[in-house]
């Protein structure tokens, strides 16, 4: 099991030595995303490789141009990450909201409300398109 964990750990710290490192504007040898490359269509998570990027760079303003769900996928993250922290090493109870029956759905209302504003060709939507 220690090992499960010290692999992906591994993982982790190679994959942000690249993302840091490399800038996937300039390379090919980064997958693109499918979706966009056969029908032009933006979905979801288009922009995330340039964003990990600039946030490993602390560009912060050029990571919400890449994709603003990335911004607001990182506070639910960090929130988790807190609450669960709080209630471990103070031994409390706090209520964890991502564990919500209705947060699921409530994400995913988010997530296609923003597929599809992203792809309206129109200011303001076009600014949530990649950059």
């Amino acid at each position: 099991m220690k090992l499960k964990y010290i692999g992906m750990l591994l993982l982790i710290i190679v994959l942000a030595f690249l993302y840091f490192f490399i800038n996937p504007n300039d390379v090919d040898f980064l997958p693109k995303c499918p979706l966009y490359k056969t029908t032009g269509i933006y979905c979801p998570g288009c922009g995330s490789q340039r964003a990990t990027h600039q946030l490993l760079n602390f560009n912060i303003v050029e990571v919400f141009k890449q994709n603003a769900l990335f911004v607001l996928g990182l506070l639910i993250i960090g929130y988790h990450l807190v609450i669960s922290g709080i209630n471990y090493f103070f031994k409390k109870e706090n209520n964890n909201y991502i564990y919500h029956p209705k947060t699921p759905i409530f994400l995913l209302i988010i997530i296609i409300i923003f597929w599809i504003l992203r792809n309206i060709p129109y200011y303001p939507f076009n600014l949530l398109a990649p950059h």
